[in-house]
């Protein structure tokens, strides 16, 4: 109690400031006074008196110090007199000042963006309760190489039953046509298990969710609508609660809205912008019936008892998996190797983009090191500017810890000023720089400019300013007083000291850029590359317009129930959409098949049973699948090479076909000889995407060329592909190839489409070229901003090694003049400062490449068709940099090649 009574008594006297150490002078001046009259009393001449009391009160300024280091705070107080006249010492070199701020703005405000990013995307935690508790349910298959097949009905409740876990959920992601106004509309939407929010942990802001212990087997016509949805659809009705809307021709009841705040998780954009839920318990129409081998391809989530760890969750699932296989021997053949994997779901959605975002991260923060580096230099020679007032100030007296403290306050407040202004520049900029952020990018809408931010910016400022300014405080104090005095007389400046450090620094910095411009040059081949790959089919001139047929809870209510039904729409859309001016050609197929579009997430890995093969015994391969109409392949420029590609009679009644790409003919029917066999006539069978089986088997008529057509960077993605006509699909897309005007395609396509169905919507109008530069969004963002960030180093480098050089001429502009006076020729003196400006470049250089090898090796899984080593690369940057050097030199070099030595000499 006592100290803390002590400090709040500082604290007190602190805040008074002035009016104490007024109140102090006034006692001691009373006290003189008191003390001046006793000794006039005794006798003492006027001014003799004086004297005498003043030499027994004693120093009054050290008086007033040591009562103020006993009364009040002396470090605070020299802390904000040091933080004044840092102030002051900007102000008066305000050229200096400005460069140094604009050049930490710079990097700490480059390195606050991406933070924003990287703190939103990876570090902050999901928006829903306990999210630590979340995870994902894979179920796998590598005895065959398959992955994320799903879960069937039978393992889900076996899940749930296991204790490991709250609750379980199963999601499919899709649309729902909504009808029953004035133009129909297609809704983002999932079918999800009744425990789905009770997963998440949320609920309804209006109304309520689902009941997480329905049983209901099919859909229980309960739906509840996101906030947006309600807004934009229904006015924000107070009222909505109970009503009835036409969804798929089903009649379903709103039953709750969720929170404006609420965003669904997902991988994608639409994903997390999902705007209605269905509840459904996937054992009834339009699920086939619960059996174990039927496992649903869609994303199983899960919320973890309390006070288990995902790693103490994966043990006992794996017990759970073991006992399974031992119960049901048959539907876990031993060959496949059936696992079940647990993954945090933050991770899950973060997807593929961690390496490209901590990769951007570790390029920012060299670009702050380098801008840490140029201002640590800028210190460096300002302090040899400041030799003879350093000398003068310990000279008078002044300690040396006081004046390196004093240095780093000057050094600290540039820094925190240079953050600052960055963070104040972010602010300013947010909404244009979120434009260059891919859309594609997980959780975009959670980047913010916010109070954490600055903080985070102020944090990194401080840190930098620390460790970057101590050192130059360091050497600007010490001096040798009667050398300095007598060099600052003279005009000489600095030490050698604070000459090798700046030749350290830059040698540092050059080092620094070469890393990112040879990460750059990496990424810059590597996106090229992929933009020029063959794809194996041509998106140029081609759009793609997306629908979706009604998929009721009832099938015999869908009208396009068989391929029969639905071939009579497709083919009557096509013929009108043949008639849009400036279309040449047009094809139909499901949204899966879209070329590297939003239908990827639409794949799924089905069962191949190929004939001959035990059906009992061996566990099928997978192949993904896509159904199309016979004028795909031409309208896309596919390349059949044995064979037919299907036409127009192979339809319902006719036996099942199938065409199949090179990487499934390879992989499937390698032969004996390993020249391959030919697999035009094999038969297959197929499971459904549900589960079920057509009892026919289906014959491959045709074997067409590898097209990158799910993965720019890999070909060889085995597939099949179905007739529309004999398989019919809910999820359309349609094609069109001409010179049509994308702007107004879309309104034409949907005319003539509702001309044949009024009820059918049509959205997402695009063409297959802004697709493939979509799907290369994330790797041009990254490609983009390390490239930025090297071209940034590049010049800091560049500035860094002209104002050493520059400084080196001025400190050694005595010794050329030497030189020139006793007969050097100037091209020797031109020759000699850049030979300096080389020998920095090459030791930057050397430095450079080390760390260049370490770095490239890393972000080897960031590359396509590139080697990490790549020796063009490596050269190409290392002459770059070096011609920057010699640039950077040269200008300095003219002018000690033109110095008078005369007026040099007798400057000095």
């Amino acid at each position: 109690m006592k100290l803390v009574r002590r400090f709040f008594i500082r604290l007190s006297n602190f805040a008074a400031g002035r009016r104490a150490d007024q109140r102090l002078c006034e006692e001691m001046a009373e006290h003189l006074a008191l003390q001046t009259e006793e000794n006039l009393r005794a006798g003492m001449p006027p001014a003799e008196a004086r004297r005498q009391a003043a030499l027994k009160l004693g120093a009054a300024q050290a008086i007033r110090e040591h009562h103020n280091a006993e009364q009040g705070l002396p470090l605070a107080e020299n802390f904000l007199l040091d933080i004044r006249y840092a102030f002051r010492m900007l102000y008066r070199s305000p050229g200096f000042s400005l460069i140094a701020i604009a050049t930490m703005a710079l990097g700490v405000g480059a390195t606050t963006a991406i933070y924003s990013v990287i703190e939103a995307t990876l570090l902050h935690p999901l928006p829903y309760p306990n999210p630590s508790e979340l995870v994902r349910i894979d179920a796998n298959l590598p005895g065959v190489g398959a992955h994320d097949i799903g879960i069937s009905i039978p393992e889900l409740r076996d899940l749930q039953n296991s204790g490991i876990f709250q609750y379980v959920s199963l999601s499919f992601f899709g649309t729902n046509n909504l009808t029953g106004s004035a133009q129909p509309a297609s809704i983002a939407s999932k079918s999800v298990s009744p425990s789905y929010f009770a997963v998440l942990g949320v609920d309804a802001a209006l109304g309520r969710t689902f009941d997480p212990h329905d049983a209901t087997p099919g859909f229980n016509l309960e739906v509840v609508l996101s906030d947006g949805l309600w807004k934009r659809a229904f006015g924000a009705d107070p009222h909505i609660l109970g009503k009835t809307l036409r969804l798929d021709n089903d009649q379903v009841h709103v039953v709750g809205v969720m929170p404006a705040s609420f965003r669904d998780q997902g991988q994608t954009s639409e994903q997390r912008s999902t705007d209605m839920w269905a509840a459904c318990g996937f054992s009834d129409d339009p699920a086939p019936p619960p059996m174990r081998a039927t496992r649903f391809p869609f994303e199983t989530i899960a919320r973890l008892e309390p006070g288990i760890s995902p790693e103490a969750a994966q043990g006992r699932l794996d017990a759970l998996v073991a006992s399974l296989k031992k119960q049901y021997p048959a539907d876990y053949p031993p060959q496949a190797e059936w696992t079940i994997h647990l993954t945090p779901l933050a991770d899950t959605l973060v997807g593929n983009v961690r390496q490209s975002l901590i990769l951007l991260f570790g390029a920012v923060g060299l670009v702050l090191l380098i801008s840490c580096v140029n201002v640590a230099n800028l210190l460096l020679a300002r302090g040899s500017a400041r030799g003879r007032e350093m000398a003068v100030r310990q000279a008078l007296g002044a300690a040396r810890m006081r004046l390196i403290r004093q240095l780093l306050t000057e050094s600290l407040l540039l820094f925190v000023l240079g953050g600052i202004s960055g963070f104040a520049v972010l602010f300013c900029a947010r909404r244009f720089l979120l434009q260059f952020v891919p859309e594609s990018l997980p959780r975009l809408n959670d980047i913010s400019v916010s109070w954490g931010l600055l903080a985070f910016a102020i944090v990194v400022s401080v840190a930098a300013g620390t460790i970057f300014g101590l050192a130059p405080a360091w050497l600007t104090s010490r001096l040798n007083l009667t050398a300095t005095l007598r060099q600052e007389g003279r005009g000489a400046n600095g030490s050698r000291r604070r000459s090798r450090l700046r030749h350290v620094l830059v040698i540092g910095e050059l080092a620094l850029s070469l890393v990112l411009m040879v990460a750059a040059g990496l990424l810059l081949r590597s996106f090229w590359n992929l933009f020029k790959v063959q794809l194996g089919f041509n998106p140029t001139r081609v759009m793609a317009i997306e629908t979706s047929l009604p998929n009721p809870n009832d099938p015999t209510t869908d009208i396009y129930r068989t391929a029969t039904q639905e071939a009579v729409l497709l083919r009557e859309i096509l013929r009108q959409n043949r008639t849009i001016p400036g279309v040449e050609e047009t094809a139909v197929s499901d949204r899966a098949a879209i070329p590297l579009g939003y239908g990827q997430s639409d794949h799924r890995s089905v069962p191949l049973f190929r004939e001959g093969q035990d059906l009992q015994r061996s566990q099928p391969p997978l192949i993904d699948t896509s159904i199309v109409s016979p004028e795909y392949f031409h309208v896309l420029g596919m390349t059949l090479l044995r064979g037919r590609l299907f036409v127009d009679q192979d339809v319902e009644d006719t036996p099942l076909i199938a065409v199949i790409n090179q990487a499934a003919a390879r992989k499937y029917w390698p032969g004996k000889d390993g020249k391959g066999e030919d697999p035009v006539g094999k038969r297959v069978h197929l499971l459904g995407r549900l589960g079920r089986t057509r009892p026919d088997w289906t014959t491959i008529v045709g074997v067409i060329a590898d097209a990158r057509t799910e993965s720019l960077q890999d070909a060889g993605i085995p597939q099949i592909y179905l007739d529309i006509y004999q398989r019919p699909a809910k999820f359309l897309a349609f094609y069109l190839r001409g010179q049509v005007d994308p702007a107004a395609i879309s309104a034409q396509v949907r005319t003539q489409i509702q001309a044949v169905d009024a009820e059918l919507p049509v959205f997402r109008a695009e063409t297959l070229d802004d697709v493939l530069s979509s799907s290369l969004s994330v790797r041009r963002f990254s490609m983009e901003m390390v490239a930025l960030f090297a071209a940034t180093a590049l010049l800091l480098a560049g500035l860094g090694i002209y104002g050493t050089i520059s400084f080196l001429v001025n400190e050694q502009s005595r010794e050329i003049a030497i030189r020139l006076a006793l007969g050097a020729q100037r091209g020797t003196i031109l020759k000699m400062v850049l030979r300096q400006g080389l020998n920095l470049a090459a030791a930057g250089a050397g430095l450079g490449l080390a760390g260049a090898l370490i770095v490239s090796r890393l972000m080897a899984g960031l590359l396509y068709g590139v080697s990490p080593y790549d020796l063009y690369n490596f050269a190409g940057v290392t002459a770059v940099l070096t011609a920057v050097a010699i640039a950077a030199s040269y200008v300095p070099a003219l002018r000690a090649m033109r110095l008078d030595p005369i007026t040099t000499l007798h400057a000095e």
